[in-house]
């Protein structure tokens, strides 16, 4: 099972960025996924997650508004529009695949991870 997550770099305070993360149609077609986030010195934090239709999502309250989550239609690539960026959203930005079909908040509800991108928002 590999994740492949993509398209961090660094944005000025306001601007946009969007992730993509390329998972194994087999692992992760029927399974609802999610990107978490971790800060240097804070732990890992829910951003966002939406289930295998796609039809299902939730966002951390520090993001909603700002991100949107989706999918492809054949469920096996996420993405993560990240606008009006903010210093406090600078994480390494980690997508995973749920054990389950739906949409979960909680960290022990996804089996595999990938290997994180690096999201750096300038003042």
């Amino acid at each position: 099972v590999q994740l492949q997550a993509s398209g961090g770099g660094l944005v000025q305070a306001g601007g946009s960025l969007r992730l993509s993360c390329a998972a194994s149609a087999r692992t992760s077609s029927n399974n609802g996924m999610g990107w978490f986030r971790q800060a240097p010195g804070k732990e890992r934090e829910f951003v966002a997650a939406i289930n295998w239709r796609g039809g299902s999502t939730v966002y951390a309250d520090s993001v909603k508004g700002r991100f949107i989550i989706s999918r492809s239609n054949a469920g096996s690539t996420m993405y993560l529009q990240m606008n009006r960026l903010k210093p406090e959203d600078t994480a390494v930005y980690y997508c995973a695949v749920a054990r389950s079909s739906s949409s979960t908040r909680q960290h022990t509800g996804y089996s595999y991870w990938g290997q994180g991108t690096l999201v750096t928002v300038s003042s």
